[in-house]
This record gives C-alpha cells, structure tokens and sequence, in this order.
C-alpha cells in the first residue's frame, strides 16, 4: 500500500508540477533582487528560538515579489528531478527545502498589494490595504554600508520601527511593507519577535537581460477573498490539518499532534490583528 501510495503522489506531483514550472511572469523584466533574513520568535512560550528564513525581493518595472528563497529552491530542485525523471517517475521529495511562510506578495507602483497564499489544494488571494500612515523620523543610521533614514508604523497590532535608504529608489521592502520614499534595508517590531533585514543585493549590472522567474501557479487564477475570510480559512485549515492528515494514514503520537492557533499554545503570528 504504502508503495501504491507513493506513486500515485509521484504522478500527482508530475502532472502538477511540470506544467506549472514552465509557466513564468515572461513580462517581467528583473530590475532589482534582493535578500531579507527574516528572524522572529513564532512562539511567546519559547522566547529563547529564533527562527530564521531568508526571503526574495525581486523587482520589475511595475511591480514587486516577495517570496521565501526556499519556495524558490524547491521549485528549482523539484524542476531537475522531473527533468531527469520523467520515464520512470523516480523522484526524492525527501530533504527538499520547506518554509514555514508559504505566501506570495505582489506589490505595484501604484500601491496595491496582494497576498497569495495555498490552502490544501486552492490558492486564495486578498487585497491588503497599502500602508499609507508612516511616520517619517529625522533620524540616520549606517546598515550595512548602506545610509538608511528611519520611520515608524503602527501595522496589524504590532509597533514597527523602519531603515530605509533614498540611495535605492525603490517604494517596496519585505513582507507587506512598502509606500517609503526608498527601498527598506531593516524593520522591526517593538518587541523583537520580528526583524527583517537585507543581506544581499544583485548589482544591476548582473541582471540585464533577466526576468523575474517565479511560477505562476503561485498567484495565476487565485480564489479571491476578504482579508478575513482568508483569516478564518487559514483557522479552519490548520484546526482541520491532523485529521485529514490521519485520513491519509498518517499516525500521530501524542507529542506530535499539530498545535493549533490558540493564544493558549502560544502562537504568535507577525500579524496580531486583522485591523
């Protein structure tokens, strides 16, 4: 059984998969990238970890991506295995990279900014408001090499104090945050459960003639939703994970049933509100 099962997850992830890794935003002209590592504390009864994951901003002419690297890297090793495996299905998903932030954002010049992110087998997407109440700080400072000029914000119940750099003239930064006068090098929330910071950038000379590859199966013919039709599908989703899991055969011991989202277990997501 196990091995009919293994094969018919094989062939679902062929015929997914190698469809949807040729389908590219061709039109997009790659005119920055840039690295964020992003460093938070997902739960507020295990303040001592860290987690860490770096992310990808890549820039066109219109428009931004905002994706974890491991996203990206999966589907880049996913793409050589289908290539070299395609007549005898042998594919190893075993120790391919995994992210704990599987969303897209796609910002634009004009300000709009949509969230993509994958439920079971549907993709979902919203329209989040454009952060438009920053407070600009006369205030400087050196972040690697890089002169940034400081802002704040009060955003989804968190405090953030923003770095940003004129010298980049790029309105966007990680995750939702975008709309200052130059691209953003460090944000962080008031308590520290959050920190994004660049750590690497592309020189423009390197990406001429490039184009943004993210697939589009991650944000082509979305589902769309209201913010918080999405909060509560997300809600129902992970409440829901461990018995579908278990209808799969998939048998948990008792320390490793999933945890849900209750304050009670002490998740602490980067949004603590929907307003």
């Amino acid at each position: 059984m196990s091995f009919i099962k293994n094969s018919i997850l094989t062939l679902i992830f062929l015929l997914i998969f190698s469809v949807s890794f040729s389908q590219t935003a061709t039109n997009d002209s790659l005119r920055g990238e840039f690295t964020y590592l992003l460093q938070c504390k997902p739960n507020t009864e295990s303040r001592d970890y860290i987690y860490k994951e770096l992310f990808s901003l890549k820039v066109s002419d219109h428009r931004s991506f905002f994706i974890s690297e491991n996203r990206l890297k999966f589907d880049s090793l996913a793409r050589s295995q289908i290539n070299k495996s395609r007549n005898n299905f042998n594919i190893d998903l075993r120790n391919m990279p995994s992210s704990k932030f599987n969303f897209l954002i796609i910002q634009n010049m004009e300000g709009t900014v949509q969230f993509y992110q994958s439920l079971a087998m549907t993709l979902l997407s919203y329209h989040s408001p454009v952060i438009d109440d920053w407070k600009l700080i006369n205030e400087t400072k050196i972040i690697n090499s890089i002169v940034c000029h400081k802002a704040e914000v009060f955003f989804k119940g968190r405090d953030w104090t923003a770095w940003y750099s004129p010298e980049i003239p790029l309105p966007y930064g990680p995750y939702k945050f975008s709309g200052l006068p130059g691209l953003i090098v460090k944000i962080t929330d008031r308590t520290g459960d959050y920190d994004f910071e660049l750590v690497k950038s592309v020189p423009s000379s390197d990406l001429t003639g490039k184009v943004i590859t993210v697939s589009k199966r991650y944000y082509q013919n979305p589902k769309i939703v209201t913010e918080r039709e999405f909060v509560k599908a997300k809600r129902n989703y992970r409440e829901n994970i461990r018995h579908q899991l278990e209808r799969m055969g998939t048998v948990f011991s008792e320390d490793q049933r999933p945890k849900t989202t209750g304050k009670e277990n002490g998740y602490n997501p980067i949004e603590l509100s929907e307003e």
